[in-house]
């Protein structure tokens, strides 16, 4: 596998270069949480300043107990020698992944790594650096981030014959791209094969704050098969907080655990030593969920799935096919069925082309399923909304306070832009 620089990043930076040239973009392609740092927050970061130090490679003492309080408040019981923090979950997904290639990993050496088709972009890159095979496996409809249970023993199975064995399955609860969550009853099969063929799970939960509907059960599975699993997260998306590089990653209290934190550590004092002081510091604040930051994240919840149902609506419009948006603020559609029109009309055949069109066109930046393991023909994309809160922090907040974000004049005439691309995609097709 032949790895470029990551889609998200870059689809950020072409939206960057086309609004620093004046030209005109709908930003529905990278996947940052588009809110300002709370007030609080910033007081916070100001007041742990003066920290210079590089502290302990696995994280500052007050971080890896705020995030053993935060996993214990959610059911999983969890003392603070289990954590080990990095600058970002992302990082510490590499040096995971990194880890379960090694004789700690389950059995022996990781041949593949099983990835539910679709997922983010960045799980298959990694691997693909460290020299593992990727095991793509599909998932059940409208239950992303968790690959089909009965496809998935198939292919650890097939993947052992071949002389490749699977070593560990990746998770996201909820999903990126689709914007789902897989049910309990798909996790907890999962799980099973998981035990029942010795693989380690690597579940990225960096959204399980951002569930929409708060009722809707989360089944993590470090509560199914917590001596096998690690749990990752951070406060870049239910925070917004993405270019403060800060995540923590949670493993089992078990001693093959206790191995692969090491082997984690490890990996940290040579790569990034440790993250940055101040920013430990004031996440270990946030991550005690001071009743500020809750309505923070209560109101942020609100509004990705506000805005994130009012796109889907517009896609629906156009005879696109998607799943209905669970979590986060992403959304999945698929164009299949207009597929021989717009390949008459713009000459689409794959997913990178529909994204190509949309770009070129009516100037709409968004992402095509092949960067997150789909067929290169299949025509799909991801598309993430929430960019759309405005382009100030005083439009930010007013997105945040509205019951109603779609009636806000910017928000609207982003929707109004969005529309009338989709028209121009499929002429003729849009209903009424």
């Amino acid at each position: 596998m032949t790895v470029a620089v990551s889609a998200t990043l870059a689809i950020n930076e072409e939206t960057e270069r086309r609004r620093a040239a004046g030209r005109p973009v709908l930003p529905l392609g990278f996947g940052e949480a588009g809110l300002p740092v709370h007030s609080s927050l910033v007081s916070a970061l100001s007041e742990a300043a003066g920290h210079g130090s590089y502290g302990p490679v696995a994280g500052i003492d007050a971080l890896r107990s705020a995030a053993a309080g935060y996993w214990s408040r959610r059911g999983l019981v969890t003392d603070p020698s289990q954590v080990v923090a990095g600058p970002g979950s992302k990082p510490l997904l590499y040096a995971l992944l990194r880890a379960v290639g090694g004789s700690v990993g389950g059995s022996g050496a990781v041949g593949g790594v099983a990835l539910p088709q679709p997922s983010w972009v960045s799980y298959a890159a990694q691997a693909a650096l460290l020299g593992h095979a990727v095991v793509w496996v599909p998932t059940l409809p409208g239950e992303g981030g968790v690959p089909d249970p009965d496809r998935l023993e198939a292919a650890v199975v097939g993947a052992r014959s071949a002389g490749t064995p699977v070593g560990a399955v990746v998770l996201t609860l909820p999903d990126n791209p689709t914007g789902t969550l897989a049910s309990a009853a798909t996790v907890r099969a999962v799980c099973e094969i998981a035990r029942l063929h010795d693989l380690w799970v690597l579940s990225d939960e960096i959204y399980r704050d951002l569930v929409h509907d708060t009722e809707r059960p989360f089944l993590s599975p470090a509560a199914v098969v917590p001596e096998r699993t690690v749990v990752t997260t951070g406060l870049s998306k239910s925070l917004a907080l993405g270019g403060w590089r800060i995540g923590v990653a949670r493993f089992p209290s078990t001693q093959q655990g206790a191995a692969l934190l090491a082997e984690v550590a490890m990996v940290a004092s040579e790569i990034w030593s440790a993250p940055a002081h101040p920013v430990q510091l004031a996440a270990a604040w946030a991550l005690t969920e001071p009743p500020c930051l809750r309505e923070r994240v209560r109101l942020s919840r609100l509004l990705h799935g506000r805005v994130a149902r009012a796109v889907a609506a517009e896609f629906r419009r156009v005879g696109a096919v998607l799943p209905d948006p669970e979590g986060g603020f992403y959304l999945y559609p698929d164009f299949g069925a207009h597929r021989a029109s717009m390949r008459r009309a713009h000459g689409i055949d794959s997913g990178s082309r529909l994204a190509g069109a949309l770009l070129e066109g009516p100037g709409i930046a968004t992402l095509p399923g092949s960067a997150f393991g789909e067929p290169h023909e299949a025509l799909r994309l991801r598309v993430a909304t929430s960019r759309l809160y405005g382009a100030t922090r005083e439009q930010q907040e007013a997105a945040l306070a509205s019951a109603d974000p779609m009636s806000l004049p910017w928000l609207g005439d982003q929707l109004r832009q969005l529309r009338a691309g989709l028209e121009w995609l499929i002429p003729g097709d849009a209903s009424a």
